[in-house]
This record gives structure tokens, C-alpha cells and sequence, in this order.
């Protein structure tokens, strides 16, 4: 988990771009956490990004996995797609964040800490 970064204030694309570049190329998983509107980015695997925010007092209930494409613009920008992700529990039954609402709050915490 050594490669994984808590991002709690702005960053650049260009940064994210040097990220994707050290592990996939031109996209980056992130996990998303809804209550303290931070995100782990830099893992292998959401799963990763979970644990080391879950270290962090996270709370499993509150994050969510994404990935980002500091190249794209818009809609393409963020793909909400994770194992992480699938929830039943919260009637999320799919890779996909199925809530418009949690949608739009990871948007805005996205647009919050990138610039």
C-alpha cells in the first residue's frame, strides 16, 4: 500500500497524470469517501484504496470506488465502476454507483480536490 496517496487537497491533472502513467497507463482507481470528502488514489486494486482508508477511520458505508482518465474531459472523465461497489445492503447491486444522489456527491468531491 506504500504507492497509495490520500488526496485532501487539490491536485493537478498533470499529477494525476503521472500516477496513471506508474501503474495503468491513462486511468487511475480511486475510492471516494462521501463523509470526509477525501480519496485514495495510486492502488492496484479498489480494494487496496478501501483498506487504507478504512485504516484511517474511514467507514466501509461511506466510500466508493471509481475510476478516473485525467486525459478525458466531462462524463468521461470519472467511470463509476468497482467490485468495491457492489452493496446490496445499500441497494447498490452492481459494479455501477446506482444512487444519483452518491453520484453526484463523488462528482462534486472529485471536482473539489482536482483542478
Amino acid at each position: 500500500m506504500d504507492n497509495i496517496k490520500l488526496i485532501e487537497k487539490k491536485v493537478s491533472r498533470e499529477y494525476l497524470k503521472e500516477i496513471a502513467e506508474e501503474r495503468f497507463g491513462d486511468m487511475i482507481k480511486a475510492v471516494v469517501d462521501l463523509e470526509k470528502r477525501v480519496m485514495a488514489i495510486g492502488g492496484e486494486l479498489h480494494a487496496d484504496e478501501e483498506s487504507f482508508l478504512l485504516e484511517r477511520s474511514s467507514k466501509q458505508e461511506d466510500l466508493w470506488g471509481i475510476n478516473l482518465y485525467p486525459d478525458e474531459e466531462g462524463k468521461n472523465f470519472i467511470v463509476f465502476d468497482s467490485m468495491i461497489n457492489i452493496r446490496p445492503k445499500q441497494n447498490n447491486r452492481s459494479r455501477d454507483v446506482e444512487d444519483e444522489r452518491i453520484r453526484k456527491e463523488i462528482i462534486a468531491i472529485v471536482d473539489n480536490l482536482v483542478t
